[in-house]
């Protein structure tokens, strides 16, 4: 005897659509990061980009000062306000506070924007496919949304359905957002897993002397690739070795003034303490203790790593 599959009612129907509308919504923006026709795009905008002439500004855009990018501290606002927005176009008599906090959202939104297209122009070339969908969504809801500001006073329900079209693009670009950020992994430390793939103790590296005064020497501690630098005078310091932007190999770089530049994408890291000098990148390189060995080779630990 067979049973009968129990009855599935529209509510659950629904509800067991969405995993499957969210694959597809991820499929999609797989196609689009592999979709090499968006180049023709990507690349003059990137140059536009990288030719502003933001000067220091373009370090705090990043975030450096702040240790982490800006850009999802700065998009709170805009977000938050045109959601609040929205809620309050379903309240009677706060069509005065709905259409201040759409001013206060889109007027956010600019330098939200400009702190996002900065970190974009510094991404891989499918990061940077995605970003476009990102930026494309947002600027959508920058629109509705400014629109919506003007028209209220006039048309008010008209205002109201731009400024609910806006959310619903805003909210497109914050999915994307997040599948850049999680998916294609844009902006978190590239080196944090550093301190969890490196054994406690000191580990030795090779022969001291061995190492030239002033060039940056690639060595290997386990899995984990570190970046040697001896100096004139015999000190010697030690950082992982991928960036902790995008993993670009510091040893391939520039040794100057007790620094050492990423070729990928002109990070600068101080060699003593790993601090970044200038951006794109926002975190510090783990940095490696010292010393040498009765016979002359190399040792490094983590600080605190016993």
């Amino acid at each position: 005897m067979t049973t009968a599959p129990p009855h599935r009612t529209p509510t659950v129907r629904a509800a067991a659509s969405v995993p499957r509308l969210l694959r597809s919504c991820i499929g999609l923006l797989d196609r689009v990061e592999n979709a090499k026709a968006l180049d023709h795009v990507v690349r003059p905008v990137r140059k536009v980009v990288r030719v502003l002439p933001l000067g220091p500004l373009r370090d705090v855009l990043h975030g450096r000062q702040l240790g982490h990018p800006l850009h999802p501290v700065l998009v709170q606002v805009p977000m938050g306000a045109w959601l609040s927005s929205v809620i309050l176009d379903f309240v009677p008599g706060a069509g005065r506070s709905a259409r201040v906090l759409v001013g206060v959202g889109t007027v956010a939104a600019l330098p939200a924007g400009l702190a996002g297209w900065t970190d974009w122009a510094e991404q891989h070339e499918q990061q940077m496919r995605t970003g476009l969908v990102h930026a494309a969504a947002n600027a959508g809801a920058v629109w509705l949304f400014g629109a919506s500001f003007v028209v209220r006073g006039r048309r008010p329900l008209t205002g109201r359905a731009l400024g609910l079209g806006g959310l619903v693009c805003a909210g497109v670009g914050g999915f994307v957002g997040g599948h850049l950020a999680y998916r294609q992994a844009a902006g978190p430390n590239k080196a944090e897993p550093v301190a969890h793939l490196v054994e406690p103790g000191w580990h030795r590296l090779g022969p001291v002397d061995t190492l030239r005064p002033g060039v940056p020497e690639r060595r290997m501690l386990g899995e984990v690739s570190l970046l040697v630098v001896r100096d004139e005078n015999g000190g010697i310091d030690v950082l992982a070795d991928r960036c902790s932007h995008l993993s670009g190999p510091l040893s391939e770089g520039d040794v100057t003034d007790g620094c050492v530049v990423c070729p990928w994408h002109g990070s600068v890291f101080r060699l003593s303490d790993g601090a970044p000098l200038r951006g794109p990148a926002t975190a510090p390189q783990p940095r490696f203790e010292t010393r040498t060995e009765p016979d002359g080779v190399l040792a490094v630990r983590l600080p605190d790593a016993g």
